[in-house]
């Protein structure tokens, strides 16, 4: 049984080096660009909550802080964009190379 494990795990990592050898390299750009599209999908939804509660607490309602609530709803919202867009990045670039076997 042990051998049988041990031939599959080698088997596993003989194929993702020849997979990341295969795999194209991306440039420093592609990562800057992603980062800045992470940071951009969680920044604009924070600064629209923050607009929106600016405007909503200068119409009265002094009883709770609407622009604190829409910040941290924005930033919620951002982040979870953010992990929907990395993830669905992440299992676009999986099935590309489950395609190339």
């Amino acid at each position: 049984m042990k051998k049988d494990d041990y031939s599959r795990n080698v088997g596993e990592k003989a194929r993702r080096k020849i997979k990341a050898k295969k795999k194209k390299e991306e440039s420093i750009l592609f990562g800057l660009g992603t980062f800045g599209i992470v940071g951009w999908s969680v920044a604009v939804p924070a600064i629209i909550g923050i607009i929106i509660g600016v405007w909503l607490d200068s119409k009265g309602n002094k009883g709770y802080s609407w622009t604190l609530m829409l910040l941290i709803a924005g930033i919620i919202i951002g982040c979870i964009n953010a992990w929907l867009w990395i993830s669905g990045h992440s299992k676009g670039e999986d099935e590309e190379n489950d395609g190339e076997e």
